[in-house]
């Protein structure tokens, strides 16, 4: 006998048969026996040894609200028409082949994210036989079909995909270490680490202090100097500049307050 599903077993993505001779498709599972204990197979005649396993697929991830799941299985007689939004069910590697002559079995496939309800399980019984908890579909090659329909899943929410580019822009926890680089730099005043060293910069990449305000600014030449190749002439407007290093400024604009020092020094004259 088939094991019973699974209190939180997932909806049924889809039926299908299979012929005993081989093995169930790729993600289903073969119903092989009644809920007696007897064999189930469909189709097995004098004229033909070997016959039908009718086959489950069961959803197997709650992340793409756009996958199908089955919610609601029919068996119909096989002149009449599909019910809107039924399809027939049929052998995977012959869709032209017919289980039985007189009737098919029919699914209906709805996106989880619009199931109310969804079918979790499928039995066979024989004709007599009652199975408590499910809902007898028809009957169909000498067995009674079965099938348990539970209340349908809601899909995972998806995380928020974040570009590599936008990583930094991120307030949530990083993977860095609290207490990096900025509080390494940003010391106490009066140690060693107080001043900025050259690799030290408070700037950090992964943090929302490292934007600017040209970050994202295209960068463009002034259509003045568009086509100038880089030639002497071309820095012909920044010839006469002289730059001047930190020491020539100290130099130049050094004034030591001589005059204003012996001026302070005379003595007030004494009055007479």
């Amino acid at each position: 006998m088939d094991p019973e599903p699974a209190a939180d077993a997932g909806p049924l993505v889809g039926l299908a048969w299979s012929s005993a001779s081989a093995p169930p498709p790729r993600g289903y599972s073969a119903v092989s026996c009644t809920v007696e204990g007897a064999p189930a197979s469909f189709g097995k005649s004098f004229a033909q040894k070997s016959g039908y396993f009718l086959c489950l697929s069961v959803l197997d991830s709650l992340e793409d609200p756009q996958e199908k799941v089955v919610v609601d299985v029919q068996v119909l007689v096989d002149r009449s028409p599909l019910p809107p939004g039924f399809s027939a069910v049929c052998d995977p590697l012959d869709p032209k082949a017919s289980v039985s002559k007189k009737k098919r079995l029919c699914v209906k496939l709805v996106p989880l994210g619009a199931a109310d309800k969804a079918v979790v399980d499928v039995r066979l019984s024989g004709k007599t036989k009652t199975v408590p908890g499910y809902l007898r579909v028809g009957d169909m090659g000498g067995f009674s079909i079965w099938c348990k329909k539970a209340q349908a899943p809601r899909p995972a929410p998806r995380p928020p995909g974040l570009s590599r580019d936008l990583q930094g822009l991120s307030l949530g926890p990083s993977d860095q270490p609290r207490g990096g680089s900025l509080e390494r730099t940003l010391s106490r005043p009066g140690s060693r680490a107080h001043s900025l060293r050259r690799g030290d910069s408070i700037y950090e990449a992964s943090s929302l202090y490292g934007i600017s305000a040209m970050d994202g600014v295209p960068f463009a030449l002034h259509p003045r100097f568009e086509g100038k190749s880089c030639s002497p002439l071309a820095f012909s407007l920044s010839a006469d500049l002289n730059i001047k290093s930190l020491a020539d400024i100290e130099e130049e604009y050094n004034y030591g307050f001589v005059v204003e020092k012996t001026a302070a020094a005379r003595l007030p004259p004494s009055i007479a």
